[in-house]
């Protein structure tokens, strides 16, 4: 087969082809817990989340919310992914076996998300979010009332498997996906590109810039205590507990549980079962969807 501009472009397509098939067949659970946010520049500053505006009673002028002074910058980060394909196996129409190369290069590139935004979960305890604590923590600086700071918990406590209480029923999520670049094929297939010269291979690959972070922490609380009923309990307590600067509630309505592995056992049966283990009636059965992630385990 002679190799010429439009089989390049043929192949290309087919490969495009290929490509969005899979990524459109791949399951993905990011978009569930964190807002899609379009990135214009090298990072995307987030001074807004610590003033979220509210409703009021209009009396008098208009009150105007500021953007606070607390900051949270996010930087993009650049993400590749590249194959390459003998020119023989175009020559001798064996283009079949990359198939399955780009369908799992295209799988990668749709749960890579995923991957960034329910690692990020995980490092709530320790990384720092938009007031500078760890996005779960249980010293949280608000102002209820006032000038006076008062701290507030979204941590349950413990040093068990970590699991998580989101309420994602808001058009602000907890967590943020930021993106720059999508995730998009390109090739390097010209007889002038050096690989092609030099080494009779052309180069085929994924290029994004993306990255995840921190959204509202009052929308999501962490715990390292057994997951139990009464933990649970508290948890659902805690979030539903949560007020805006000044001391209005949030009305946050807690209606995601996210777990690693080990604890989908305990998630699905305080969530389905009809009675508790040791017995009693489950007043939490349907309470809550659930997601269970590998990418949350250590």
């Amino acid at each position: 087969m002679d190799i010429t501009a439009s089989l390049l472009n043929e192949m290309f397509s087919g490969f495009n082809t290929v490509f969005n098939k899979a990524v459109q067949a791949t399951p993905t659970y990011w978009n569930k817990i964190a807002m899609d946010v379009k990135s214009t520049g090298s990072d995307e500053t987030y001074g807004w989340l610590s003033g979220v505006p509210q409703m009021r009673e209009w009396l008098g002028e208009r009150h105007i919310k500021g953007v606070a002074a607390a900051r949270y910058t996010l930087e993009n980060r650049k993400f590749e992914s590249t194959i390459r394909v003998r020119r023989e196996d175009i020559e001798d129409d064996r283009l079949g076996v990359y198939s399955p190369q780009i369908s799992m290069m295209a799988h990668a590139a749709a749960s890579h998300p995923d991957e960034l935004v329910f690692e990020v979960l995980k490092q709530g305890f320790t990384a720092e979010c938009y007031d500078g604590q760890p996005f779960f923590d249980s010293d949280h600086p608000v102002i209820l009332g006032g000038e006076t700071e008062t701290s507030v918990s979204n941590f349950g406590g413990g040093a068990g498997t970590p699991w998580f209480l989101l309420d994602v029923s808001r058009p602000v999520k907890p967590l943020v996906f930021q993106t720059r670049i999508p995730y998009q094929m390109q090739r390097v297939d010209k007889d002038s590109d050096t690989g092609v010269f030099f080494n009779d291979v052309y180069t085929y690959g994924i290029r994004a810039r993306v990255n995840a972070g921190f959204g509202l922490w009052q929308f999501a609380y962490g715990s390292k205590q057994e997951l139990n009923a009464a933990n649970y309990s508290a948890a659902r307590i805690a979030m539903q507990s949560m007020r805006y600067e000044g001391g209005r509630i949030m009305g946050v309505s807690p209606n995601l549980l996210v777990v690693p592995p080990a604890l989908e056992e305990d998630a699905r049966e305080l969530l389905t079962a009809d009675e508790l283990v040791g017995g009693g009636t489950n007043v939490w059965r349907g309470s809550a969807e659930l997601i269970v992630s590998p990418y949350l385990q250590e």
